[in-house]
């Protein structure tokens, strides 16, 4: 059976991916990226997120774009059609010799299909079953809203990250990119984890029940601990953090950065750096509260430096000594060196084109059991005879089920 070479730490744990778009498939492949043999399971259509770009120029076979690329990395892919009985017994054999399946389906979908979660467990009592779902699952707790589905946006704005996010109080703002997905994801796989070593002690597995919604709320402490504590609504402020003065954004001479300098000893640092010993003890500027009462002030003289330097030069002048930025676009990121050196630009064969493309490398560096990026996303049904092989599945037994159509 054909397995990827990684150096992971979680060689030997076997995943069921049933994911599709963004949540869940982003959870496995965090598994995936250290390790795990996950296999993504598709219907004969494939997974929808196949067909959304970006696109490479060159590609002339359209098989997958970015997004698809890049939350299915290092897994082996087949088809299988859950919604036939020759396809759903497979599945059941399958589950026997898993450690976890992973799903992102609407509430009831797999019931609906004869493979819940109890009946999986009745299969193999150890398996975890992993569901992200946009308001959660009914054995976590049924709402009104557990049926209703859900997309990035509305995790964003149900749990309270647009309501702080934007220039103004009157512009709520959606974040860049699919933190309404990916943060779920996060808690997916952490909590899967959390699921698989507890089984390892109890010989038990166990429903782990993610909600997108959920999951936003726990990432923002200012929406609930502003409230609790102060009984004000927090709102939008834009760049620049109300609390601390200076702490936000910046104009420079050739773009935008940020600065920050938190309570303690850094406001002396900053004025020395910049050439104003006499700011320290002006009484409009020496202590926290003083910069607070004269906030506009306090960016009047960080822009007046700023601004007549560009971004390099004051990487320079502040790396080392204060908190200090530029703002980076994918061109920035791509120049700086740091980030190849960091591995957070790995490259991957894009199927149909001849250039290969960049995916987000895998941030948490683990000195003896490393994870990281070893094969593309897998074409569909690429793996399936190879995965069904591994599983026991008999050359004969094989053959039956794609002359029925349930595997491809």
């Amino acid at each position: 059976m054909t397995k990827f070479s990684t150096t992971g730490g979680l060689k030997g744990l076997r995943v069921l991916d049933l994911g599709h778009a963004l949540a869940a498939p982003f959870c496995t492949q965090m598994l995936a990226d250290h390790g795990a043999d996950v296999i993504k399971i598709e219907p004969p259509g494939g997974d929808v997120s196949r067909r959304i770009g970006p696109f490479t120029e060159d590609d002339t076979t359209r098989e997958y774009g970015g997004l698809y690329q890049c939350c299915n990395r290092n897994k082996r892919g087949m088809v299988l059609d859950l919604k036939s009985t020759e396809g759903r017994e497979a599945f059941l054999k399958m589950v026997e010799q898993a450690d976890c399946v992973v799903e992102n389906f609407r509430a009831g979908v797999m019931d609906r299909l004869g493979l819940s979660y109890e009946t999986l467990a009745d299969h193999n009592p150890r398996i975890v079953y992993t569901s992200i779902r946009g308001f959660g699952d009914p054995r976590g707790g049924k709402t009104a809203y557990t049926d209703w589905p859900a997309v990035d946006i509305i995790a964003q704005a149900m749990g309270g990250l647009m309501s702080i996010t934007g220039p103004d109080a009157d512009c709520p703002t959606k974040v860049g990119g699919g933190p309404g997905d990916t943060i779920p994801g996060l808690f997916g796989a952490f909590s899967t984890m959390v699921a698989l070593w507890e089984a390892r002690a109890s010989g038990k597995g166990q429903y782990v029940d993610v909600s997108m919604v959920d999951s936003l709320i726990a990432l923002n402490e200012t929406v609930t601990v502003t409230y609790t504590y102060t009984g004000e609504v927090p709102r939008p402020t834009g760049s620049r953090l109300p609390q601390i003065a200076p702490f936000g954004r910046i104009s420079t001479k050739d773009g935008w950065a940020v600065i920050a300098v938190p309570p303690g000893r850094n406001w002396p640092v900053f004025c020395e750096v910049i050439g104003r010993p006499e700011l320290i003890d002006d009484p409009h500027f020496c202590n926290e509260q003083a910069r607070l009462a004269n906030f506009d002030a306090v960016y009047e003289v960080v822009e007046s430096f700023t601004r007549e330097h560009t971004r390099a030069e004051l990487l320079q002048i502040f790396g080392g000594k204060v908190p200090f930025a530029p703002v980076y676009d994918s061109a920035d990121i791509f120049q700086d060196p740091y980030f190849q050196i960091r591995e957070m630009l790995p490259q991957v064969e894009q199927p149909g084109s001849k250039h290969k493309v960049t995916v987000p490398g895998v941030p948490a560096k683990l000195t003896r059991t490393p994870g990281g990026v070893f094969q593309r996303a897998p074409l569909l049904g690429e793996h399936t005879d190879d995965i069904l092989d591994g599983f026991g599945f008999s050359a004969e037994a094989i053959a039956t089920l794609r002359k029925s159509g349930a595997v491809a």
